[in-house]
């Protein structure tokens, strides 16, 4: 009997040690909304990571750049995306962040995000102090870009309360439902912080049509003052059908943050994984191609993990 019991713990121990062997480190990720660049390009990247990294199974699901920083920090997420001001916000705790987030670390530098900022063509605004008492919507509360948006109305003296107070609404929807309100005629503006070309703006400006409107560049200075990381651009002339002079706006960099607190060895072998498989993302959208791996530290505001900053090192990458 006693030989049996011995026999049978041997035998659990081997389960016990093949389980613990074959147990998974699970790698979230927090992307962006449906109807985006974030969303699509974000289950990419962890299908690959999963096919590439022995031991991880991985997930994506959809965010904001707000609310990933939090996710992330309070481990909710192993990866997030972001922007580089949100992420150097979100770890001082300043802007829409009551405290600091400081279990977040810099994992990648990628492309601008920038601020668009559509009516439809037929529309009487022409400019974003007309959007007092008008019907707009910035994106879901906790995406960077909605809290951009009201970055942008305040150097014009507005806010979303006061656009409710004039008589306007603020609608807090994702991209999707955005275009839909749009097409039938219940907002009069539609502001979001993405890459350009983007779906939901190809979709309006074939039903009913578009026209964007610029940011004053008085008021543009105030803003980049206030918040480092963000910077000056345009929407280019023909980047959408019909475009026929170029829009001031601004934009802020696109950036990926992990936990802080991850293993070393795991950010290593996801860095190098994220750029072996550059093509591959770049398939999913032409956008990856402005992805480039000598810009990886350039908008690295906080402290980079140090798995990435090995792997940096070995590809030649210095921050700026």
């Amino acid at each position: 009997m006693k030989r049996t019991i011995t026999m049978l713990a041997a035998a659990g121990g081997l389960l016990l040690t093949a389980s613990l062997a074959n147990a998974q480190t699970f790698v979230r990720m927090v992307s962006g909304p449906a109807g985006g660049s974030w969303y699509p390009l974000g289950a990419k990247i962890m299908q690959v990571m999963q096919k590439d990294i022995s031991g991880i199974a991985t997930s994506n699901g959809p965010g904001g750049g707000v609310g990933n920083i939090k996710d992330v920090s309070e481990g909710n997420a192993e990866i997030g995306w972001s922007y580089g001001h949100t992420a150097y916000n979100g770890y001082v705790g300043r802007g829409k962040f009551d405290h600091p987030y400081k279990n977040v670390a810099f994992f990648a530098t990628l492309y601008p995000g920038v601020v668009q900022i559509a009516v439809p063509k037929n529309s009487s605004i022409r400019s974003i102090s007309d959007f007092k008492g008008k019907n707009i919507s910035p994106g879901k509360s906790g995406w960077t870009g909605t809290a951009f948006a009201e970055t942008v109305l305040n150097a014009y003296d507005l806010s979303f309360d006061k656009i409710r107070q004039a008589g306007g609404t603020v609608h807090h929807v994702d991209y999707n439902d955005s275009v839909a309100l749009m097409k039938d005629g219940h907002i009069d503006v539609f502001v979001a912080v993405t890459s350009m070309p983007q779906a939901s703006f190809i979709d309006l400006n074939f039903k009913p049509g578009i026209r964007f409107i610029g940011i004053d560049p008085d008021k543009m200075k105030g803003i980049i003052a206030a918040n480092p990381g963000v910077i000056a651009t345009k929407i280019p002339k023909g980047t959408y059908e019909g475009m026929d002079a170029d829009v001031p706006t601004l934009a802020t960099a696109t950036v990926m943050v992990v936990r802080a607190d991850l293993p070393e060895d795991l950010v290593y072998n996801m860095c190098k994984v994220f750029w072996k498989e550059h093509a591959t993302f770049a398939e999913v959208k032409k956008t990856w191609n402005e992805v480039k791996l000598e810009d990886a530290l350039s908008a690295a505001a906080i402290p980079v993990h140090p798995g990435a900053a090995r792997c940096y090192k070995e590809l030649g990458v210095k921050k700026m």
